[in-house]
């Protein structure tokens, strides 16, 4: 009996990668029917990471009344493992685009709700802390959270105030004295797939700023206010961040979960694979399936498909990455440890045109790659299965 890990990313637009990996699944199984099957959809700290990680680890679900980024009262939630003192957030949850939608604003948006979820898993048992920094509506490095557990912001008069992207220019002192202990001993680690430094022009507000719906004016004192914030850090805090990669992630809540929360960035996968204890499952594995939407030269820095082909080349596992767009410059990943490239691209078309058949063309590469599969051990690549077995391995 062959062994496969089912490990892909969202094809960004078109598939969660909890589909993804129901796809890939279905393929495996009509092929090589008693497979063993451990499916562990990505989650990339963006929308879904939540389900993503319940649906490898199991837990359950968790709804909280918070402070959305327009300063409104909605629903948020986290996830609660299964082993009950690891939480998982996703920051969008609090403060997601989606959550802006039609009314977008960099300037006034805040994270403040992202604290009051953290919190709440808190004092819901949760030791650990995996804290998602995607999909963000917000550029205020992170004051606003900061501001939800305890941690108090003073202009030049002294008065206290809750700082957004537009008001970080006011911010005078820091004063971490009231910041909540709950956080004490409580381990936060945040999910960051860039790189981006808080400021500059591959800063947080020049690279983002305009997915938020801030014109290039805006986006100049956005900038110019970061770095104000970063400035203020180092005053007051001892903390030089404004130049440290991956603290521009998210309208530079990576700064901020540094620098008020001590928390540290990793990129997303290898928190993933530690998290599902990967290196233990590689040993006896017929190969790892990946993917996501594209692969390029973008995909070499730490993204998904190298981040598990660096680690089963370490075990001689095969990777094959199925991706949507193959890129010049992805041919790097061979080099990284991935063993094949299948594209589901079967026409040369727009990708606007391309993702209306991505669910075909994705089943239709997948059939091709396991009846080759077959075909080399010791099957036709013919034959019609009726009967298969179902063993799936969720780890929980």
């Amino acid at each position: 009996m062959s062994k496969w890990i089912l490990m892909p990313d969202s094809f960004k637009g078109t598939m969660s990668s909890l589909e993804v990996c129901q796809r890939m699944r279905e393929a495996l199984l009509r092929h090589v029917p008693d497979a063993e099957v451990i499916s562990i959809p990505v989650a990339d700290g963006g929308e879904g990471s939540v389900d993503a990680f319940l649906t490898a680890m199991g837990g359950h679900r968790v709804e909280v009344s918070c402070t959305g980024p327009d300063f409104q009262k909605i629903t948020g939630f986290y996830g609660l493992l299964a082993d009950e003192y690891t939480a998982v957030i996703e920051m969008a949850a609090a403060a997601g685009r989606p959550l802006m939608e039609g009314k977008l604003c960099a300037a006034g948006a805040t994270t403040y709700g992202v604290g009051e979820l953290i919190l709440a898993a808190i004092r819901d048992g949760a030791k650990r802390i995996i804290l998602g920094l995607g999909g963000s509506a917000t550029n205020d490095g992170g004051c606003g959270c900061a501001a939800a557990l305890g941690v108090r912001f003073l202009d030049g008069t002294g008065e206290e105030y809750i700082p957004v992207g537009g008001t970080l220019d006011r911010l005078y002192h820091i004063d971490m004295s009231q910041r909540s202990p709950l956080l004490d001993g409580v381990e936060i680690v945040a999910m960051c797939d860039v790189d981006n430094p808080l400021c500059g022009p591959s800063g947080a507000s020049a690279v983002f700023g305009p997915q938020k719906g801030a014109d290039p004016e805006m986006v100049t004192i956005l900038d110019r206010n970061l770095r104000h914030l970063s400035e203020v850090i180092r005053q007051d805090l001892g903390r030089e961040i404004a130049n440290i990669s991956g603290t521009g992630a998210a309208g530079g809540m990576g700064a901020g979960v540094m620098a008020f929360l001590d928390s540290r960035l990793q990129m997303g996968i290898e928190i993933v694979l530690d998290t599902v204890n990967f290196d233990d499952l590689l040993p006896g594995t017929t190969a790892v399936l990946t993917g996501e939407g594209r692969i390029d030269g973008q995909s070499l820095r730490g993204k998904v498909v190298i981040g598990i082909a660096h680690r089963a080349r370490r075990a001689g596992v095969p990777v094959v990455a199925v991706v949507g767009d193959v890129v010049p410059g992805a041919e790097g990943a061979y080099q990284e440890g991935v063993t094949a490239i299948v594209s589901t691209n079967r026409r040369a078309v727009p990708w606007e045109v391309a993702r209306e058949t991505a669910r075909e063309d994705l089943d239709a590469a997948l059939e091709d790659l396991f009846r080759l599969y077959e075909a080399f051990h010791g099957g036709s690549g013919q034959r019609s299965v009726t009967r298969r077995n179902e063993k799936e391995v969720f780890l929980s």
